[in-house]
């Protein structure tokens, strides 16, 4: 077993009572986090009972009480879940691993900043408007403006981001166990997806909020009292200096962006501030809100929160970058020559920290895992059930039986997620990868769905089949896909070629302008029978004045753009 003492060539201790020490560092590791989960399973029984009670009151669609609660959600608990949400693992970790990372550092580590205006953003272009029209989900606007098609295709990029955010927390949780518990990866992983897919089954919504609760409080306690213990060690020196142990001393821990960088840095903080604006994550909270103004406020808190939270993870990284691993019982040579950069806030809490510390930061990554696993499984099976399921499949079915669908895919999308959760790539790398496809493809589309009245399911279309093809001809590292498409700025190490300009920025624009082009130039064409109404196979423009005719009753709307879209629609539809 790993041995946890300074100078081990030095220890005089029988190598017996050591492990002896080791097991029971172990040991109490074990029951701390067996507590820990033992108490969540609890609260999300408790949640089973509220979410029921819920329901007997409901008058409306019993089966959305797991989606959306009662909408009645008080503006604490939706701060709470709301935060607890982004505060997984991938974004502990991967704060902490590029603030230690010698090629990067705390100006790469861009996940608070980036985190806190993507809520701001949220509570000022998407939370009113989505949540005054009494949405269920985030793919409702496309079902109601564009149709089941569209719909369909764009659920399956969301769903590929669930997967991977799923398979980026969790292993975040198995790297930390494996190193402060010693437990394999194998077993670990598994069991905390169990009972994260076990209490999110069992309450829904209610059983996620209520026990985000707790564990957004149990991070914040461990990791905040983690740090004084830290500096106190005598491996660590004064993280303000400049010479630092880090693998070098050419890279402080504050790093630069230098002018060839630029462009990735770039696009990976715009990938993680606006990736997740096409989250149903995010959605789910904003919808289950009381009112607009009280989803507004919702957002705008978490996004602070958020930002509060991403704190401890910069001071641990930097802590890590300025200690002697060669004073600890890791020894040399440090944490990143040897490949376990990912880890470094594990790796900080069971070398440098006392022992019950680091068993608190065991508490810590399982809370910050499950906090956000249980809402990727439940925005996932959200989703299918309410827009594939329900309108397409089983238009007939029974609200009992949308109840367990939304179970079996709540179990589906987390047996796929633990399945990734082996992978061995980094988990900034994952993290990143899962804003990506939201970011690239569907964040676009949402914008226009909810902003572009002139937009139709044609330019829809044309944008996402663009974007997508762009998307995967720019390749991907981490899946090992190659890139066809070579952006300036390009380099290779390793047989490995990385893109270093901000080609999904690009994409992105080119999406929006591809979107609005195509909606207007099919829109002139169909209006000036250039093509026949015949071959409107999507009814585009039928939907389009639907549409229009629900929003009458939330958004006024002028006269003039009243008859123009009106007149247009009918003439088009007219047989």
């Amino acid at each position: 077993m790993r041995q946890r003492f300074i100078g081990q060539e030095e220890n005089l201790l029988p190598s017996t009572l050591v492990s002896l020490a080791s097991m029971s560092v172990h040991a109490a590791g074990l029951v701390a986090v067996g507590v820990f989960y033992v108490v969540i399973l609890l609260t999300g029984i408790l949640a089973l009972r509220k979410s029921k009670e819920v329901e007997k009151k409901c008058i409306g669609k019993k089966s959305e009480v797991a989606i959306v609660g009662g909408r009645d959600m008080i503006v604490v608990i939706g701060v709470f879940t709301m935060t607890a949400t982004w505060v997984g693992g991938g974004y502990i970790m991967g704060t902490a691993e590029a603030v230690y990372s010698p090629a990067q550092g705390l100006i790469w580590a861009f996940g608070p900043v980036s985190y806190f205006l993507n809520f701001l953003i949220a509570g000022l272009f998407f939370a009113k408007p989505m949540r005054s029209k009494h949405y269920v989900t985030m793919l409702d606007p496309f079902q109601h403006r564009y149709g089941q098609f569209f719909t369909t295709a764009i659920l399956l990029p969301a769903l590929f981001s669930d997967i991977l955010w799923v398979a980026c927390i969790l292993a975040a949780l198995g790297g930390t166990m494996s190193i402060i518990l010693d437990i394999s990866a194998t077993i670990s992983i598994p069991i905390s997806a169990a009972v994260s897919i076990s209490y999110t089954v069992l309450g829904g919504l209610y059983a996620v909020a209520y026990t985000d609760v707790i564990q957004l409080s149990f991070i914040f306690v461990s990791l905040w009292l983690s740090i004084p213990f830290m500096f106190l060690s005598p491996a660590v020196t004064d993280p303000s200096q400049t010479t630092n142990f880090n693998q070098s001393n050419s890279f402080p821990w504050v790093g630069e962006v230098k002018l060839e960088d630029a462009g990735k840095w770039t696009d990976d903080f715009f990938v993680l501030a606006l990736g997740g604006l096409a989250c149903q994550a995010l959605f789910q909270r904003i919808l289950a809100a009381s009112s607009s103004a009280q989803a507004q406020v919702t957002c705008f808190a978490a996004g602070g929160f958020a930002f509060i939270m991403g704190i401890p993870s910069v001071i641990i990284g930097a802590v890590a970058a300025s200690a002697d691993w060669n004073q600890t019982g890791y020894g040399l040579p440090p944490p990143y020559e040897r490949g376990e950069a990912g880890n470094i806030l594990p790796l900080a809490l069971s070398y440098i920290a006392p022992t019950w510390v680091s068993v608190l930061g065991i508490g810590a990554l399982a809370a910050a895992v499950m906090s956000s696993m249980d809402s990727a499984l439940l925005s996932s099976g959200s989703m299918f059930t309410q827009n594939i399921y329900k309108t397409t499949l089983r238009k007939q079915a029974s609200e009992r039986e949308l109840k367990w669908v939304i179970r079996i895919s709540v179990l589906l999308v987390g047996l796929a997620g633990t399945c990734l959760a082996f992978n061995k790539s980094s988990i900034l790398s994952l993290w990143v990868l899962a804003n990506d496809t939201l970011y690239c493809v569907i964040a676009p589309q949402l914008t226009c769905a909810v902003h572009l009245r002139s937009g139709n399911c044609y330019g829809a279309i044309s944008g996402y089949v663009i974007a997508l093809l762009l998307r995967v001809l720019s390749g991907e590292p981490a899946l090992g896909i190659p890139p066809v498409l070579l952006f300036p700025g390009w380099r290779e190490e390793d047989g490995v070629i990385t893109q270093y300009f901000p080609f999904r920025t690009l994409i992105v624009f080119i999406s929006l302008a591809v979107v609005v082009f195509m909606s207007w130039l099919f829109q002139l064409a169909f209006s000036r029978q250039l093509i026949p109404q015949s071959w409107d196979v999507f009814d585009a423009f039928k939907k389009k004045v639907e549409a229009i005719e629900e929003e009458r009753t939330t958004i006024p709307i002028s006269k003039d753009e009243k008859n123009s879209v009106f007149n247009s629609g009918y003439r088009l539809c007219q047989t």
